[in-house]
C-alpha cells in the first residue's frame, strides 16, 4: 500500500513497472494496469442491466448517439481497477507512463476517465527504458493527447462495427461461428489469391546443361546459355497461365531429345575462352529494424511467428534492453549512432567503420508515432553476451544488436567475375565472385525468402584464365527442369506484402496473421500459409457482394484517415457517419445486399480448375465434392490434408471413387475373419477392421499413404497395414508394453509416453524389433525443435501425466503432459533447476495455471 501523498506511477505491466522503478526517486510508487482497464463488452452477458434492453447494447456502440461507446471493466480486471482505485486516492501526483503510441495514449485516457483524479496529471513519454529516458521523460511531462486517442478509439469502433455487422451475415450464408475482419479479412484475400494463381498454373518443362570442365586442372563449371546465338529458355520465359513459352521465337527450347543431341555434339568439340570479364559491387547494409522488418527477420531467421516475435520484443523493451518495438521509423538518435560507432570500432576495428555516418528515412508517409528505429537501448549498447540472455530472447536481441551496428559499417565489397566459353555453336557462361572487403557483411546478413538470391552471398572462386585458353570436358550434364506454381506466403511475405499494400499498422500484422489461422481459415504446412475450403468460400462471398471492403486501395484509405485523426487533421464523428451511414456506408450497403445472398451459392465454390459436374462445397463437417449424373448425386469429403490448390481431377475420381464403393469391404481379414475396409476421413484413405459398434466402439485403423492410393490398394496391402500398432513387448524396466505404430508426421516408436520416430533409412515400423526398440529408447531424447531431456520426474502425483525438463533451442522449459510451459527468467537457469524437486516442479506447474 502507497503512502499518502506519494508520486504515482502507472505502467501497463509488471515487468516494465519492475525495470523503471530502478531509474526513479525512492518516493515514487511504479505500478502495472495489466494493459487495458476498459473495453468495450464482448458477450451479452458482459452488457450492464441498465442497458440490456437498448437495441444497440450488444454492439456496445450508441450509433444514434454520436457513436458512444459503451466501455465497460472486464470482470478479469475488476480486482486491478480496485486496487488501482486505492492508490490512486492517496496519490499526490499521478504519472502516466504507458507506451507512446495510440495504444498506450488510450490506455492513459481510461485511466483518467474511469478514476477522474483531483490531483495533478502528468503524461510522461519515453521510447527506451534507461535511466537518461525516464529522466528526460519527467521533465518534459505533457497532456494526455487527445488526436490519438480518437484515433485509436475510431480504429476500435470501426473494427467493431465491421466486424459486428459483416459476421453475423457470414453466419447466415456460409456456416456460424465465421466472421468478417477489417484487417483480416483483406489479408485472407491475398493468401487466397496467391492460392487461385497456384490452381491456375500450368506446368511446363525444359531441359538445362551443364558443363563441369578443367582449367589449369582446376575444376569450373559453367552452364549452357546460348545456341547459334539464340538464349537458351528458362523457367521465366515461360507464361505460368498457359504453359507455354511467352516469346518462342526469341529463346531456344532445349527437350529430352536435344539435350542427348547437345551432349553428344559437346563432346566431340573444343572448349575454348571467348572472354573473361570483372566487375566491382558494392552493398549497402539494410535498414535499422522497424516493426514490418523485425517480424519478417524473425521469422526467416529465427522460425519465429509474427505474434512470437513481438512478445519477445516487448519483454526486451520492457526490461530495458531495446527501443519501443512499435515503429515505423528507420531513423537512428546521434545518441544510437555513436553508440554504434563505437561497437563498429571497438569489436571489428577503424576499417569496418564507414567514413559517413548513415541515417536513415522512413518511406512510408503514414509512418505513425515515428520517433526511432528498434535498436539497442542506452548510449552504450550492451553485447548480448553481456546481457544475460538465453533462448529466444537472446536470439532476438542479437539479431537487433548486429542489424543497428552493421548501419555504420562500410559497404561490402565483391568482385564478380563472368567467363564466356565457346564450343562450336554453343556458348557457355561461368559465373563466380569473391568478397574483397566484407565490410558490414561481417556482422549480418540480411535473410531472404528466396533460397536462390540467399546464395548469392556466398563466394564462388573461378579459377584465372584469358581469352583464347582451352579447357578440357570432364562431364557433361543434361538436366530436367519444371516450372514451378507461384510460393505461398510464409508470415514474413505476408507482413511485407502487408506494408506495401498499407494494409493494417505494425501492430496488428501479428494479430491478422494469427486470427486468420484461429479462425480455421488459414493452416500452415512448414512455413507456408495455405487458405482453408472455408476460407475461401468467405472470400468469395466478400468479394461477390462487398468487394469495396476487401479491396486494398479502401482498407489503405481507412488507415489514412485513422492517421489524420490522430494528427487532428480530420474529424473523428464525421468520418464514422459516412464511414457507417453514409449513402455508401458499411450498414446502407449490408442492408441492401443481404436478402439477395443465397446460402447455396455462397457454400458452392468456384475452383478454376474444376470442370465438368464437380462442385466443391463448404459445410458444417468440412469441405465436400458433389459429382452429378443426371439424377444422382455422389458426395465424398475432402481431407484437410489436400490444399485447395492441390485439388485436381485425380484427387477428386479417387475420393468420388472411395465414397461410390462405401462400407463394401475389400476383403476378409485372414486371422481374424473380420471384413477390411477403405474409407476416407479428414486426414485421407484409411483401412478399418471390423464394423464399428457398441461392442467395437474403436476398430483398429491404418492410414493409407503413399505409393499406395485406395485405387491401387490390395487385401495383401491392408492386412499389413493394419498389422499396426504392432505390441514388440514390455520395457524391462518398466514393465509397460512398447508399441510400434505409424502417425500423420511418420512412423515412431512408444513407450509409456515416450514418442520417438523412426528416421527414413533406419528401422521399418513393420519389422523393428524390441531390442532395437530398446536400444533408441536409450538414446538422449530430441524433439521436433531440437530439445533434449535435461532432467526426468515422476508423474504428476495428482493427474498421473508426464513431466519432464528439456533444454531447448532457446533455453529451458517444462513439459507437462502434452504442454510446453516456459520458465520465467529468473529460474530459467541450470544453477536453479538443478535444485528442483518433485514438489518444485508441481508447484510451479500449479502457478502457470496449465495443471
Amino acid at each position: 500500500m502507497a503512502k499518502k501523498g506519494t508520486n504515482l506511477v502507472i505502467v501497463e505491466s509488471p515487468t516494465k513497472a519492475k525495470t523503471i522503478k530502478k531509474f526513479l526517486p525512492k518516493d515514487f510508487v511504479v505500478v502495472a494496469s495489466m494493459g487495458h482497464i476498459r473495453d468495450l463488452p464482448q458477450t451479452a452477458a458482459d452488457v450492464p442491466a441498465k442497458y440490456k434492453k437498448e437495441d444497440w447494447s450488444r454492439l456496445g456502440i450508441n450509433v444514434k448517439k454520436n457513436f458512444e461507446p459503451l466501455y465497460i471493466v472486464p470482470k478479469s480486471k475488476k480486482k486491478v481497477v480496485t486496487d488501482l482505485k486505492k492508490l490512486v486516492k492517496d496519490a499526490e501526483i499521478i504519472y502516466l507512463a504507458t507506451d507512446e503510441d495510440r495504444e498506450g495514449e488510450s490506455i492513459s485516457w481510461h485511466l483518467l476517465e474511469l478514476f477522474d483524479p483531483k490531483v495533478p496529471i502528468k503524461r510522461m513519454v519515453f521510447h527506451e527504458i534507461t535511466k537518461k529516458a525516464i529522466t528526460e521523460a519527467l521533465e518534459k511531462v505533457r497532456e494526455v493527447d487527445l488526436n490519438l486517442v480518437r484515433a485509436q478509439e475510431t480504429r476500435r469502433i470501426v473494427d467493431r462495427l465491421y466486424g459486428y455487422t459483416l459476421s453475423p451475415l457470414v453466419w447466415k450464408k456460409i456456416a456460424y461461428g465465421l466472421s468478417a475482419g477489417r484487417v483480416q479479412s483483406p489479408g485472407l484475400k491475398m493468401i487466397v489469391e496467391r492460392e487461385k494463381e497456384r490452381m491456375i498454373f500450368v506446368k511446363a518443362g525444359y531441359w538445362s546443361i551443364k558443363a563441369n570442365l578443367l582449367a589449369k586442372k582446376k575444376p569450373l563449371e559453367a552452364r549452357l546459355t546460348k545456341v547459334d546465338g539464340a538464349r537458351v529458355a528458362i523457367g521465366k520465359d515461360f507464361d505460368q497461365h498457359t504453359g507455354k513459352l511467352i516469346k518462342p521465337d526469341g529463346v531456344y527450347l532445349i527437350d529430352k531429345k536435344k539435350a542427348d543431341t547437345i551432349s553428344k555434339e559437346l563432346k566431340k568439340g573444343n572448349w575454348i575462352v571467348e572472354s573473361v570479364t570483372e566487375r566491382d559491387n558494392f552493398s549497402q547494409p539494410a535498414k535499422p529494424f522497424i516493426t514490418s522488418s523485425l517480424q519478417q527477420e524473425g521469422n526467416r531467421k529465427l522460425g519465429m511467428s509474427a505474434r512470437e516475435t513481438m512478445r519477445v520484443a516487448q519483454k526486451l523493451y520492457e526490461n530495458g534492453l531495446i527501443t519501443y518495438m512499435r515503429t515505423d521509423s528507420p531513423n537512428l538518435s546521434s545518441e544510437a549512432i555513436n553508440a554504434a560507432r563505437s561497437c563498429v570500432e571497438s569489436l571489428y576495428g577503424k576499417e569496418f567503420l564507414s567514413e559517413e555516418v548513415r541515417q536513415y528515412k522512413a518511406k512510408s508517409k503514414g509512418a505513425q508515432e515515428a520517433h526511432e528505429a528498434i535498436r539497442p537501448s542506452g548510449s552504450e549498447f550492451k553485447h548480448p553476451d553481456k546481457t544475460g540472455l538465453i533462448g529466444k530472447e537472446k536470439a532476438l536481441y542479437d539479431l537487433i544488436w548486429k542489424r543497428t551496428v552493421a548501419t555504420q559499417m562500410t559497404k561490402a565489397h565483391k568482385r564478380s567475375m563472368s567467363i564466356k566459353i565457346e564450343n562450336g555453336k554453343y556458348n557457355f557462361t561461368a559465373n563466380g565472385s569473391r568478397i574483397i572487403f566484407p565490410g558490414f557483411l561481417r556482422a549480418y546478413v540480411e535473410g531472404s525468402d528466396d533460397p536462390d538470391k540467399a546464395l548469392d552471398d556466398k563466394e564462388v572462386i573461378l579459377p584465372e584464365l584469358k581469352a583464347k585458353d582451352k579447357l578440357d570436358m570432364s562431364d557433361i550434364l543434361p538436366n530436367e527442369h519444371e516450372t514451378k506454381p507461384p510460393a505461398r506466403f510464409t508470415e514474413a511475405s505476408l507482413v511485407q506484402r502487408l506494408e506495401k499494400e498499407g494494409i493494417g499498422r505494425p501492430s496488428t500484422y501479428a494479430s491478422i496473421i494469427s486470427t486468420v489461422q484461429d479462425r480455421g481459415y488459414v493452416r500452415k504446412e512448414g512455413s507456408a500459409l495455405i487458405p482453408t475450403y472455408t476460407g475461401i468460400a468467405v472470400i468469395q462471398l466478400l468479394e461477390d457482394h462487398f468487394s469495396d471492403l476487401v479491396d486494398y486501395g479502401y482498407t489503405t484509405k481507412l488507415e489514412e484517415s485513422l492517421d489524420e485523426i490522430a494528427e487532428g487533421k480530420q474529424d473523428h464523428l464525421k468520418y464514422l457517419k459516412s464511414f457507417y451511414l453514409g449513402k455508401k456506408g458499411l450498414k446502407e450497403v449490408v442492408d441492401s445486399k443481404e436478402k439477395g445472398i443465397k446460402p447455396e451459392i455462397s457454400r458452392t465454390l468456384r475452383l478454376p480448375q474444376i470442370k465438368g459436374k464437380i462442385d466443391i462445397k463448404v459445410g458444417r463437417y468440412g469441405p465436400y465434392i458433389i459429382q452429378k449424373s443426371g439424377k444422382e448425386e455422389v458426395h465424398a469429403s475432402i481431407p484437410e490434408i489436400v490444399a485447395p490448390g492441390d485439388l485436381k481431377a485425380e484427387n477428386i475420381d479417387e475420393l468420388i471413387e472411395l465414397s461410390k464403393k462405401g462400407p463394401e469391404p475389400i476383403g476378409v481379414h485372414p486371422e481374424t475373419k473380420e471384413n477390411i475396409y477403405c474409407l476416407s476421413g479428414r486426414y485421407g484413405a484409411y483401412v478399418q477392421l471390423g464394423e464399428k459398434s457398441d461392442e467395437n466402439p474403436k476398430p483398429r485403423r491404418a492410414s493409407v499413404a503413399a505409393p499406395l492410393t485406395p485405387q491401387t490398394l490390395t487385401l495383401e496391402d491392408a492386412v499389413r497395414l493394419l498389422i499396426l500398432p504392432r505390441d514388440l513387448g514390455n520395457h524391462p524396466d518398466t514393465g509397460k508394453v512398447i508399441q510400434a505404430n505409424k502417425g500423420r508426421f511418420g512412423p515412431y516408436i512408444v513407450h509409456d509416453g515416450d514418442f520417438r520416430n523412426l528416421k527414413a533409412g533406419t528401422f521399418d515400423v513393420y519389422e523393428i524389433t524390441l531390442d532395437q526398440a530398446l536400444l533408441i529408447l536409450k538414446e538422449p531424447k530430441v524433439s521436433s525443435r531440437g530439445a533434449t531431456i535435461y532432467k526426468e520426474f515422476d508423474r504428476h502425483t495428482k493427474t498421473n501425466k508426464k513431466i519432464t525438463l528439456y533444454d531447448g533451442k532457446y533455453g529451458l522449459f517444462v513439459k507437462y503432459g502434452t504442454k510446453n510451459l516456459g520458465i520465467p527468467d529468473d529460474q530459467r537457469k541450470p544453477e536453479v533447476v538443478d535444485k528442483w524437486k518433485q514438489k518444485d516442479v508441481e508447484k510451479f506447474i500449479k502457478a502457470s495455471g496449465k495443471e
